[in-house]
């Protein structure tokens, strides 16, 4: 049997993360139909301004991808296959990848334009239909894509040493809901 009505647990995250921040200000819709975009905001005041989100999420892999003794330095770390044909076509303003750390029951989110994230691809020399992605957010407030790193450079991000390559640092969309703030023209 199928329910009426769920909600993915990412939208949830997403959902209640803008209620949270700009609740007031900022009114959150869920579509009907699954066209690419999972919430859309409007602005209370006027509703005359949006924004079209799609929500990707993963569980956290810190717990079986990062040794016992570097946890406490991760705060998550998520795992997606994306379509590039979806990015590319796709109506929505913002992706956005909630990271939830289990271990630290908190929640972190990268805020991205579709044109950013393929753009990130391009940079990384993804090639592919299918773009793997591998998020690490760490206790310090770095967000970096880890795909295809070695060992020793996932070690020296868990021991705080690693220099996040610029086409490697997701730092700047770490919870930077300001992009979709000033498209909405709230406060």
């Amino acid at each position: 049997m199928r329910p009426l009505f769920t909600i993915h647990a990412g939208e949830y995250l997403v959902g209640a993360e803008i209620e949270k921040l700009f609740g007031k200000q900022v009114s959150v819709w869920l579509p009907s139909i699954d066209s690419g975009v999972d919430l859309l905001l409007t602005d209370k005041a006027t509703r005359k301004n949006s924004v079209a989100l799609q929500v990707k999420f993963s569980k956290d892999y810190s717990s079986t991808t990062v040794p016992e003794k570097w946890r406490p330095n991760i705060r998550s770390t998520g795992w997606w296959g994306l379509n590039r044909k979806k990015i590319q076509e796709s109506e929505a303003d913002f992706w956005v990848f909630p990271l939830y750390g289990f271990e630290k029951h908190q929640s972190d989110f990268i805020i991205i334009k579709p044109s950013q994230l393929l753009a990130l691809f391009k940079k990384l020399g993804r090639k592919a239909e299918t773009l793997h992605m591998y998020i690490t957010v760490t206790e310090t407030g770095y967000a970096i894509e880890a795909r295809g790193i070695n060992k020793k450079q996932r070690i020296e991000i868990a021991q705080r040493t690693y220099k996040v390559p610029h086409e490697r640092n997701l730092t700047s969309f770490l919870n930077n809901w300001k992009p979709i703030i000033q498209q909405l023209k709230v406060k």
